[in-house]
């Protein structure tokens, strides 16, 4: 018999019970938002889409050394549906993970992961401080620019755009659009120029 889905309580109060760090649960925000919308976009499941996006760095925190790996032991323990748990571990492909994306939901995520924290990145060293205003051109313009948030792995993204046949662009611009539904939780609402 298949798992029952999680609710978005349940997936929060797990996330909550192995994370502590503020920049990691607005991380988790950030990716939740930009699931739920790009689900509302090609008519998917928004709550299993956002629930994913909720949990995919379950273990970050705590396991470092173990990434993804961990989060399919909760996972499993927690009794979640297959679903979840491969969609989750491939945001992880050719990192930690060799789950490739393979469905729209685990393309997406994978994509997107890293590309959020690009975003915030770009929306901080704004004055309005705020991804209510914030362009996709803005970001790619920081993109080119290899010493900004050199952390983030241009690489995945661009894979990811690829995974999802879309141009980096709109990648982009679809981020920033999730990312606005959540602007206040992510703590990205700033002092937009509308």
């Amino acid at each position: 018999m298949e798992e029952p889905i999680p609710t978005r309580n349940e997936a929060w109060m797990l996330f909550k019970k192995y994370n502590k760090s503020e920049s990691l649960t607005k991380h988790a925000l950030a990716v939740e938002g930009v699931m739920r919308y790009m689900a509302r976009k090609h008519g998917e499941d928004e709550e299993i889409w956002g629930i994913v996006g909720l949990i995919h760095d379950l273990d970050y925190e705590k396991f470092p050394d173990r990434h993804c790996k961990k989060t399919e032991e909760i996972l499993k323990e927690n009794r979640w549906p297959e679903e979840l748990i491969r969609a989750v571990s491939s945001h992880g492909w050719q990192i930690v993970t060799d789950v490739e994306p393979k469905n729209l939901m685990e393309k997406t995520l994978y994509a997107i992961d890293e590309l959020t924290g690009l975003v915030v990145t770009s929306v901080l060293v704004r004055p309005s401080r705020s991804v209510l205003d914030i362009k996709a051109k803005s970001v790619i313009k920081k993109w080119k620019d290899k010493r900004f948030a050199a952390g983030v792995n241009r690489s995945v993204i661009s894979k990811g755009a690829e995974l999802l046949n879309v141009e980096l662009s709109e990648l982009i611009t679809d981020t920033i659009m999730g990312m606005r539904e959540v602007a206040e939780e992510i703590g990205l609402k700033g002092n937009p120029v509308l």
